[in-house]
């Protein structure tokens, strides 16, 4: 007698559908609830980020009027040096010209 063809040492499947449908529904339901706890951390972080623009930018501000101000005050001391040093030079007896061409 002839041996049929093929194997005989198949697997028995047993299609469980209703255990799969609910493997992959816990699954989804997780995946889910990660998405929202990630986009609310997303929503979080924005706003920080947003403060943070909101501080940087003051602090900007704030820096370039105490840099302006440190010139202006810059500009007013040398004035008032090169003031003294000209009425210094002119009660010496310089006369004008000559103190222009020191100052140049």
């Amino acid at each position: 007698m002839p041996r049929t063809k093929g194997s005989k040492n198949r697997p028995k499947f047993t299609n469980d559908f209703a255990s799969q449908i609910a493997e992959k529904q816990e699954a989804i339901a997780s995946l889910t609830s990660e998405i929202t706890s990630i986009t609310a951390n997303i929503d979080t972080l924005k706003a920080d980020l947003k403060e943070k623009k909101a501080a940087l930018k003051s602090a900007q501000k704030e820096l370039t009027k105490l840099e302006s101000k440190k010139a202006a005050e810059a500009a007013k001391k040398n004035e008032a040096e090169a003031e003294s040093v000209v009425k210094k030079l002119l009660a010496s007896g310089m006369s004008a010209d000559e103190i222009l061409e020191k100052l140049k």
